[in-house]
């Protein structure tokens, strides 16, 4: 991870992001491998020694001083200047919008203005690494959408190296630099957040980066003919010449799922509405597909009448083929955000 870049850890709970991030801070020591920070070997180097600031989605602040001071602790400790310390904790409490509480406690701040403040004293500090463990959860809506926007542009020219450990694929989406996904204790993948996104190498990283979860449909490949259930895939498909005659899973995403076919690369199969959630601006279709259950995202609010069967149609060149261990073997074409 270079400076000066944003590097997000994507995972459900319980796949090692805040392990991760507790090795790299130095709360914990690793059993076996190194930890090399600008070509310097830190594994054993105490939290203390390590130029290294961090923030849980728990919020931590210190009760007893005010807003202000608890921004401008990281600067006294440094021996900064008083002027350039007030500067610098009025510049990042207006950027954070917490400007008209500095003179307060925490204990007299709601809970997101007390993850602002947290927030705060991290991103003053000019720490060489600034990791932060899921830090916007406990915001509005408003204020974590702008936070996310306004978040890269802090860090781009710093010098800093950005660590941002996330549940959520689109917030990856909006933070773009690098991503890693994690999956029971691995990495998956690390690269461009755009590339992992669109190109991902294995079954787990593809379902870690995708929300609603990835559709999948068993493929079976025989003499140069790929039947995904009863459907034939377009032998037109170019990517089906990388494969050979074996078993596989073909996967896409819920906004891939269309209900008329656009192109003769398109394929049809028959499903059972078992569930529809409208969130307001968007409805998902929960389909019943032979032995799986898949998700079709459609734009706006769609009140579906149940059905017993209904078509739904893919676009042959938005899969993505996986091998027995779950390999990525071949993709249609680059997977896109819908």
């Amino acid at each position: 991870m270079e400076a000066g870049t944003i590097n997000v850890l994507l995972g459900p709970t319980g796949s090692g992001k805040t392990s991760l991030m507790r090795l790299m801070a130095g709360l914990d020591s690793p059993t076996s491998g190194r930890i090399v920070f600008s070509g310097v070997d830190v594994t054993g180097w105490r939290v203390q020694r390590r130029n290294v600031a961090m923030v849980y989605q728990e919020f931590v602040n210190y009760p007893s001083m005010t807003v202000y001071d608890n921004i401008a602790s990281p600067l006294r400790l440094q021996g900064k200047a008083k002027g350039e310390i007030d500067r610098a904790v009025r510049a990042i409490a207006e950027k954070l919008k917490i400007e008209s509480v500095t003179h307060r406690k925490p204990n007299e701040l709601s809970g997101g203005q007390q993850q602002r403040c947290a927030l705060a004293r991290a991103l003053i500090k000019e720490a060489s690494l600034v990791l932060l463990d899921e830090p916007l959860a406990n915001l509005d809506y408003k204020l974590r959408e702008e936070l996310r926007a306004d978040i890269p542009h802090m860090f781009a020219k710093s010098g800093t190296v950005f660590i941002y450990a996330t549940t959520e694929p689109e917030e990856a989406l909006l933070l773009g630099g690098n991503t890693a996904t994690l999956y029971e204790g691995a990495v998956c993948q690390f690269g461009a957040t755009a590339s992992v996104y669109g190109q991902p190498m294995t079954i787990h990283s593809a379902e870690v980066f995708s929300d609603p979860p990835m559709n999948f449909v068993t493929g079976i490949m025989r003499n140069n003919m790929m039947m995904l259930g009863e459907s034939q895939v377009p032998e037109s498909l170019d990517c089906l010449t990388a494969l050979t005659d074996a078993t596989y899973l073909a996967g896409f995403r819920a906004h891939d799922v269309e209900f008329h076919p656009a192109t003769p690369r398109h394929i049809g199969f028959d499903c059972r509405l078992v569930g529809t959630e409208i969130t307001g601006s968007e409805t998902f279709l929960h389909l019943q597909q032979a032995d799986q259950i898949w998700v079709a995202r459609l734009s706006g609010v769609h009140d579906v009448a149940s059905a017993d069967t209904m078509r739904v149609w893919v676009n042959s060149e938005r899969l993505v083929f996986f091998d027995a261990q779950g390999k990525r073997v071949a993709v249609g074409t680059e997977m896109t955000q819908g």
